[in-house]
C-alpha cells in the first residue's frame, strides 16, 4: 500500500491551528501585518525575509488563536480557503500587471525621453525580478487553479483568467496561464 503523504499532510492541516496546533471543525481567516504571521500564512512558505516583514498576510487559523492575535476573521471551509488564496494570488498577479504596464516609469523615475526604450532596458535587473516575480505568482495560481478542477468545484470568477492573458500578451510577456 503506497500512502499519498502530501494528501495526508494536507488533511491534518485543513484541521489543524497551523499556530497553535489546535484540532479544530473550522477555521477562521483573516489578515496580519505582523511579521511573525508570516509563520503560519500559507502563502509565505517560500519567503526568506519572514521576520522583518509587514506586509498583509493571509492567515487561517483557529477562532481561540484568531482572537488572541485581535485580528477580524471569519469562518471558512475548505473551498473558501482556496478561493481566498486564488483570490490572493490573482490580486498579486493584477499587481505585476500594472508594473508591467506603466508603474515602473514612476517607481524607477524614469525620464519622460527615455519610457520609449522600454522596462527591460532602462532597469534590466528590476525587470528580470519583476518576471521572476510574476512567473512565481503565476505557478501559485495554476496550483489553486488545478486544485478547483481536482475536485470538480467551479472556479470563481471564471474570465479572470482569460482577461488576464489578454493584457498581459497585450503587453508582449508571454505567460503560463494561456494564450
Amino acid at each position: 500500500m503506497q500512502i499519498d503523504w502530501q494528501k495526508t499532510l494536507d488533511d491534518i492541516l485543513r484541521i489543524t491551528c497551523p499556530r497553535c496546533g489546535v484540532w479544530t471543525g473550522q477555521l477562521f481567516a483573516g489578515h496580519s501585518n505582523e511579521p511573525e504571521a508570516a509563520d503560519y500564512a500559507p502563502r509565505c512558505g517560500d519567503c526568506t525575509d519572514k521576520e522583518g516583514c509587514e506586509s498583509r498576510k493571509l492567515v487561517f487559523l483557529c477562532q481561540a488563536c484568531a482572537k488572541e492575535l485581535r485580528l477580524r476573521v471569519k469562518p471558512v471551509d475548505e473551498v473558501g480557503m482556496m478561493a481566498l488564496l486564488l483570490e490572493e494570488c490573482r490580486d498579486d498577479l493584477e499587481g505585476c500587471l500594472a508594473y508591467l504596464a506603466e508603474d515602473w516609469q514612476e517607481d524607477l523615475d524614469v525620464e519622460p525621453e527615455d519610457v520609449h526604450l522600454g522596462f527591460e532596458a532602462v532597469a534590466p535587473e528590476v525587470f528580470q525580478a519583476e518576471l521572476e516575480t510574476r512567473a512565481r505568482f503565476e505557478n501559485e495560481y495554476l496550483k489553486h487553479h488545478q486544485w478547483f478542477r481536482a475536485h470538480n468545484i467551479p472556479i470563481p470568477d471564471p474570465g479572470w483568467r482569460a482577461r488576464y492573458v489578454e493584457e498581459i500578451v497585450g503587453l508582449g510577456y508571454a505567460t503560463a496561464l494561456g494564450d
